[in-house]
């Protein structure tokens, strides 16, 4: 039976982005994933400047949209518009396109993929570690990248710890050429009325990704408001074509990242942004270290990379996410000012990490000065509409 060098679990961003790594330093490669591509998941499907970096060198992007405008509103009101002139901040893709962009640029680097695999258990031997399939077959490699989202096998494999779980739900809306006219380049951000919430609606072509998160336990309540969400656009008698929801897990700090000679990446291992939810970027950043890290046989080389590279970023999520929970009004009214829109448009073009934003001078002292405010000053600050672009708001709101 061969031995594989790596064998990698999924073959999503992470997965993909591993096997790319590890097959181009010479490391033979096989990805097993359940699915088949192109295929659909459930993602917004926005790339950030970040995750656009990470794959520069790899793909081209398949991009539906290029996004310089972004509304924001507090649960359908107070709304404002604000345009970014220097450029896209976020390039809208379709995830089933996207990932198998990734997939051929790992099959062309040298990495084996074998689609329609389901990993049922992981072992540890001593010449490697066994993965059992579905199909009573076997796969021994002498290191594993587990990369089969947060719910898989090598997360519980692991024993990855979670300190935040939310429901996200979406819609793939289809709309005709003039609601498509309307939402080109722009995309909505409400800030919703569960703790923690938002919603928004992302453009990509014929199709609008709607969607809304909110802290897992508030599944009836967390329907209402995706309910309310699209009725608000005017879309409640649209027919989607996709209408799905997912977990998603935000790893605690102590949480491991390895087992002996398995290591988890991205989803797996709980690596996202808290208060965004942003997880794209963190899967092709943390799938290419652990593919650099098997190349290097050191698997604590990992260990050590996400906690210099992405931790910082997280732990500063966590704080801007509990900030939000508390007073999400002071959000809606930081985002108005100017040094508010100025983290946001770092955030989206990848030009500064959260934790690198949140210290600058700037930024805390407008996030002072505005929690020191009462609730009725702080709604004063956001603007009743937009200054920038008056038809913000969809027509049908």
């Amino acid at each position: 039976m061969t031995v594989w060098d790596l064998a990698v679990v999924g073959a999503g961003p992470a997965g993909l982005s591993a096997a790319y790594v590890a097959a181009r330093a010479g490391v033979r490669t096989l990805v097993v994933e359940r699915a088949t591509h192109p295929r659909y998941k459930t993602c917004g499907g926005g790339l950030i400047g970040t995750s656009l970096a990470a794959v520069a060198s790899r793909i081209e992007v398949p991009a539906h949209d290029q996004v310089d405008r972004v509304t924001f509103t507090r649960d359908g009101r107070r709304g404002f518009t604000r345009r970014h002139v220097g450029g896209p901040l976020v390039a809208m893709v379709r995830r089933e396109e996207f990932d198998d962009r990734l997939r051929a640029a790992a099959v062309s680097a040298g990495a084996v993929l074998r689609q329609r695999v389901a990993v049922r258990a992981v072992e540890q031997e001593p010449e490697g570690v066994r993965l059992r399939l579905a199909d009573g077959d076997a796969v021994t490699a002498r290191t594993v990248v587990g990369a089969d989202g947060s719910s898989g096998v090598t997360a519980r494999y692991v024993r990855v710890r979670h300190r935040q779980i939310d429901l996200g739900l979406e819609l793939e809306l289809p709309v005709p050429p003039a609601e498509r006219d309307h939402w080109r380049g722009r995309v909505l951000l409400d800030w919703g009325p569960l703790p923690g919430s938002y919603a928004w609606v992302f453009p990509k072509g014929d199709l609008l990704t709607v969607g809304v998160i909110a802290a897992r336990g508030a599944g009836e309540r967390t329907r209402a408001y995706l309910r309310s969400f699209v009725a608000r656009l005017g879309l409640a008698g649209v027919e989607p074509v996709q209408d799905s929801g997912h977990l998603t897990r935000c790893r605690s700090e102590d949480s491991p990242l390895r087992r002996g000679r398995v290591i988890v990446a991205g989803d797996a291992a709980g690596l996202l942004e808290p208060w965004s939810r942003e997880g794209i970027s963190y899967a092709l950043r943390s799938g290419a270290l652990a593919g650099a890290a098997v190349a290097a046989d050191d698997l604590t080389r990992y260990e050590r990379a996400v906690t210099d590279d992405l931790v910082p970023s997280m732990l500063a999520g966590h704080r801007l996410l509990d900030a939000f929970t508390r007073r999400p009004e002071v959000f809606h009214s930081l985002l108005a000012t100017p040094p508010g829109w100025r983290m946001f448009v770092r955030f989206c073009q990848g030009r500064a990490s959260f934790d690198e934003t949140l210290s600058r001078v700037p930024v805390r002292a407008a996030l002072a000065l505005v929690n020191r405010l009462p609730t009725r000053a702080v709604d004063v600050l956001a603007p009743a509409s937009s200054t920038t672009d008056p038809s913000s708001y969809h027509p049908g709101s």
